[in-house]
């Protein structure tokens, strides 16, 4: 069954060894937490809106029309141009990443005094830099194997960035305790580039022994003719530039909240350090554990794109609802019984696996969201494989929106409870938003392949 069926196959492949990584993740944090303590925890999740931010302008977009396409020219047999759809986001990609590289490195200094608002993110923000390039390289060939629904590589790629990012951080760390050394927070960014590398480096390996295996004509062709890949070029940026300008606004706002956060903290009677105690917890702590049943979802989200694409290309409304309707239903089991797992054991796990009690607090309130904060992925990604990009950013605008003003107006009222609270009503209102544009497509047909 799984054979004749990839899609199950690959997010079978892609659940098992997300869970892997995130197992691996988990106890890094619980590793970093001892190292670096509570604000450190909090430094370092600043660094995530310049991720963010960088991830989103250099490839997110890319990396998703990629699949995109991909999976269409399989659809009608033109392998010959999925590789060009391959080269060509790959080209454009790491033109995006150097320019962006230099940027980061020069102003460094800048960024983390002017917009983090901290200075000791700086040397993290460089060596963050360096990363980028290596990180396109590997998204490229993923979006090109998603869209093959061919998930082993980009799954064994990913545990190999986390086991070698864990690895190198936990060894540095290591040998400073026993040199009798305190090593930088720095550190934790250094893991990340060499994480990045070894995956950049099998994925090419990788792609080079699956380009072997096609001929030696489909292996050279898209070397040739340049002519077509200002064809296949124009044709990615019309979608990835939509979805990046959509990332970069959602991901704009995410990172306000995020430095926000901490000023509203003090704003509320925190001293700063307390304050980024505080996110640190929940950023650090709190959020992986409540977000690790997304190995499932964000699985499922990654190939229901290319799934739906293509049976959107092929007028196969039947297939498209019956995949809305299992996914929907699928998320909602497994948040409802990860919503009353933490809503009972929250305390427990916050002490037993972070010795916190604050993080024990966060994960009680937070349970009740895991329904929703699982279900978004999942209508995202279909969404955007019905070729609604645009009904999507505008509905996840709205939610941080208004998540944000809970952040500027309820945290200095009543503390990181306004924070928690702005959470659920505003994954609650993103739900709603998304369900009602799919509302025709969860409707019984007429005819089952009635052309979208």
């Amino acid at each position: 069954m799984l054979k004749k069926n990839p899609f199950l196959s690959g997010t079978l492949i892609l659940t098992v060894t997300g869970i892997l990584s995130r197992i691996i993740g988990f106890f890094y944090r619980i590793f970093l937490s001892q190292q670096i303590g509570e604000e450190g925890m909090g430094i370092y999740q600043l660094l995530a809106p310049v991720m963010a931010l960088s991830f989103s302008l250099t490839c997110a977009g890319i990396q998703t029309s990629i699949s995109k396409y991909t999976a269409s020219y399989i659809a009608q047999n033109k392998h010959r141009s999925a590789l060009r759809v391959l080269v060509t986001g790959s080209f454009l990609s790491m033109l995006l990443s150097i320019t962006v590289t230099v940027f980061l490195y020069q102003n460094a200094a800048r960024i983390s005094e002017s917009f983090l608002m901290e200075l000791r993110c700086e040397p993290l923000v460089r060596i963050y830099a360096l990363s980028l390039p290596f990180a396109c390289i590997h998204s490229c060939i993923n979006g090109y194997y998603y869209g093959l629904k061919k998930s082993l590589i980009p799954s064994v790629s990913q545990l190999v960035e986390q086991l070698t990012r864990v690895g190198s951080v936990y060894a540095i760390y290591t040998y400073s305790t026993y040199m009798h050394a305190e090593p930088s927070i720095a550190v934790t960014m250094l893991g990340i580039l060499i994480g990045e590398i070894c995956s950049g480096v099998l994925s090419v390996i990788a792609l080079y022994i699956h380009l072997g295996k096609l001929g030696q004509a489909k292996l050279l062709d898209p070397l040739r003719g340049f002519s077509s890949y200002f064809h296949h070029a124009f044709e990615l940026m019309r979608m990835a530039v939509p979805l990046a300008a959509n990332r970069l606004v959602l991901n704009f706002l995410q990172s306000v909240e995020a430095v926000q956060i901490p000023g509203r903290l003090v704003l509320h009677g925190m001293s700063k350090s307390t304050a980024l105690a505080n996110y640190g917890v929940l950023t650090g702590m709190t959020y992986p554990l409540i977000l690790f049943p997304c190995a499932i979802t964000s699985s499922v989200s990654v190939l229901l794109l290319p799934y739906i694409s293509e049976a959107g290309a092929k007028g196969n409304f039947r297939k498209i609802r019956l995949a809305i309707k299992r996914s929907i239903l699928a998320c909602l089991l497994i948040g409802s019984f990860f919503c009353v797992l933490f809503l009972f054991f929250g305390p427990f796990l916050g002490e037993f696996l972070f010795h916190s009690k604050l993080a024990g607090t966060y994960i009680q309130i937070l349970s009740i969201a895991c329904p929703l904060l699982y279900l978004g992925g999942i209508l995202t990604s279909i969404l955007h494989g019905l070729g609604k990009a645009f009904p999507a950013f505008c509905f996840n605008t709205c939610a941080l929106v208004l998540r944000l003003c809970f952040v500027l107006f309820l945290i200095p009222r009543i503390g990181m409870f306004g924070y928690l609270l702005g959470i659920f009503v505003s994954e609650l209102a993103l739900i709603l938003m998304m369900l009602s544009a799919l509302s025709r497509y969860l409707r019984p047909c007429k005819f089952d392949t009635h052309k979208l």
